[in-house]
């Protein structure tokens, strides 16, 4: 339905009492962040559940908390911690907001968690579903949410069959939502609902023999459970490619780029990049020039490829092993060498902390290229 009038708020007046006597039952009550429903670990939770499923939070929650077991912690660390403990479940951004939230709070709050949504929406990082998490779970509020389980389970339920994202849709399943939470026991409520549409109203084969609400969803009555929610209008997802530059001195390091706070893989380390228009000989000149390269040998290594939520990056890895440790940067550079059990302590994207512990120790016995003059007339450091 295009047009949300038709939405009949009657259809399960018991939906709260129904849904809890569900949980009670079968909801998920041992996950980590549930033994403690303080607002910092209600927050981080939300936070790591953003686009990404419980099964790959869960670790990644529990190292997270033996390491910023609180808000004092993580606003005292500084970011490259906190990206190392990130590293992995992808949107960097989260992490970085999640730090300046926790500064922001300790600084202007005195380390006391906000509990108003017109508060806690100013913070970075958190809209409104995650304010109305961290309210109805932390401080026991009703505040409705409308995540992705939330919105797939209200769709099906009310038969909506237009686009959840769509402002008009969105507008009306919010306020569907907010007449929907109790009063009562809204920590649990919040929960139950998540975990009805991550458990049983699943994105694909939910299990609706199983659901308390058979009986009173419309799009089961339909039979348009499969098709409802409607996907996100497609567009053509774009492939870009780049390449990168595995280059290890003679004593076994790696050279490293700390990469700019904003854009993909903000804040984390990575390897250098090249432009991918290059071929191979163009890279190995344009690695000679920037850093002074003056011998070495190289080796085109399998192109691999990752996928982020709009493009798909094409990377073609080249290794660079130095003859001499003859080889210099600028002092205002981001490059840095890094012996290997350094690295291991460094937040990597993904793909590339693949690759690297996928790669042997290069061998010399490698092509030698050709000798490069550094013509940059900047002051160097030469790397020790």
């Amino acid at each position: 339905m295009d047009s949300m009038t038709d939405i009949d708020l009657q259809a399960t007046p018991d939906f709260a009492p129904k849904l809890l006597n569900w949980f009670d039952q079968h909801g998920r009550k041992d996950l980590p962040w549930q033994t403690e429903k303080s607002p910092y670990r209600v927050w981080v939770s939300e936070i790591m559940l953003q686009q990404t499923q419980v099964s790959a939070v869960i670790g990644y929650y529990q190292n997270f908390m033996a390491r910023f077991p609180d808000l004092e912690t993580l606003a005292a660390a500084d970011t490259d911690s906190v990206l190392q403990h990130w590293a992995g479940l992808g949107y960097y951004a989260r992490a970085r907001n999640l730090h300046k939230c926790a500064r922001i709070i300790a600084s202007e709050f005195g380390g006391v968690f906000p509990d108003t949504l017109e508060q806690l929406v100013e913070l970075p990082g958190i809209g409104r579903s995650t304010a109305g998490a961290i309210l109805s779970i932390a401080f026991q509020q009703p505040a409705p949410i409308l995540d992705g389980n939330v919105r797939r389970v209200l769709c099906r339920l009310y038969a909506v069959d237009s686009w959840p994202g769509k402002p008009a849709t969105e507008k009306a399943l919010w306020q569907l939502a907010d007449q929907l939470t109790p009063e009562q026991r809204v920590d649990e409520y919040t929960q139950a609902i998540m975990d009805l549409g991550a458990t049983l109203c699943s994105r694909s084969r939910p299990q609706c023999h199983r659901c308390p609400f058979q009986s009173d969803c419309l799009s089961f009555k339909r039979d348009l459970q499969t098709s409802i929610p409607a996907p996100k209008p497609r567009k053509t997802i774009p492939t870009k490619a780049v390449w990168v530059a595995r280059i290890e001195n003679p004593d076994g390091a790696l050279l490293l780029e700390k990469r700019p706070e904003k854009g993909i893989w903000g804040g984390l380390y990575s390897l250098p990049e090249f432009d991918p228009e290059m071929d191979k000989e163009g890279v190995v000149e344009a690695a000679s020039r920037k850093f002074g390269i003056t011998s070495g040998a190289v080796e085109s290594l399998p192109e691999f490829q990752h996928i982020f939520s709009h493009y798909k990056l094409r990377i073609q890895p080249l290794a660079i092993k130095l003859g001499k440790n003859e080889f210099s940067v600028s002092e205002a550079s981001h490059f840095e060498w890094y012996m290997p059990q350094e690295v291991s302590r460094l937040g990597l994207p993904a793909p590339i902390k693949k690759f690297l512990s996928q790669q042997p120790e290069r061998q010399s016995q490698l092509e030698l290229y050709p000798v490069q003059k550094n013509t940059d007339t900047t002051t160097d450091r030469t790397a020790q």
